[in-house]
Order: structure tokens, then C-alpha cells, then sequence
């Protein structure tokens, strides 16, 4: 299966695709409500990474220093691995932990909406 290379996306080359950020909000949004934290996106496609980061930062810092059971199954449910987080913590070791994942945390929403879309404008490669 001929897959695209998802493992090394730039969200910035997806800042101006406002339905693909539609979808990475909205799926983030989802995520986080099942676990009780409310993200919300204006849908202003210019202001849309730092309106998400700034409340997702907010809510894994809340999780870091309260609530680390719950941070621990979000990044499960988002499908966060910890071998990406312990890989990204070594080659970024100045970034503050609530940076570095709510970073990681968009990236891995972001893979998630490209996977899907491939799929569903190709299916006959599922």
C-alpha cells in the first residue's frame, strides 16, 4: 500500500487550507470534550494554530500540574504515542513539556484529517 508520508507534515503548509483546519479543529474539539475540556475554533483561517494552541496549552498545563491521569488517557484517545513523546522531548529538550505536547497534539490531529481524507477520496486503497 502506497501510502503518502504523513510522519513528517509541516502544519504550516496546511495554515491557508481552511477546510482541512475546519477538520483538525473539529476533531481536536471532539477529543477534548470527551474529557471534559472545551476547545472552541472561530473559523478564521489566519488566527486558527495560535487560537487552538493557546487553548490547548492552557488545558495541558491544567492536566500536568492537577490531573495527569487524564492528560495520560487523552494523549492515548488522540493517539499519541509515548515513544513520540520521549523522541521529541530528547531532540527538543528546551521546550516546556506543556509546549512541546500541545505541539504534538495538533500535528497528531492534523494526521488524523489527512489519513481520512486520503482514504475517503481513495477508496480502494483501504
Amino acid at each position: 500500500m502506497n501510502l503518502p508520508d504523513y510522519n513528517h507534515i509541516k502544519v504550516s503548509k496546511y495554515r491557508d487550507k481552511v477546510e482541512i483546519l475546519k477538520q483538525v479543529a473539529a476533531q481536536i474539539e471532539k477529543d477534548f470534550y470527551q474529557f471534559g475540556f472545551e476547545v472552541t475554533f472561530t473559523g478564521v483561517p489566519e488566527n486558527a494554530y495560535n487560537e487552538l494552541f493557546s487553548q490547548i496549552i492552557e488545558h495541558v498545563g491544567f492536566m500536568l500540574s492537577q490531573d495527569y491521569h487524564r492528560l495520560v488517557l487523552l494523549l492515548y484517545q488522540i493517539d499519541l504515542s509515548e515513544n513520540e513523546i520521549l523522541k521529541n522531548e530528547l531532540k527538543y529538550p528546551n521546550v516546556d513539556k506543556d509546549q512541546l505536547l500541545s505541539e504534538l497534539i495538533i500535528q497528531r490531529e492534523l494526521k488524523k484529517v489527512l489519513i481520512r481524507n486520503y482514504f475517503k477520496e481513495n477508496p480502494d486503497k483501504l
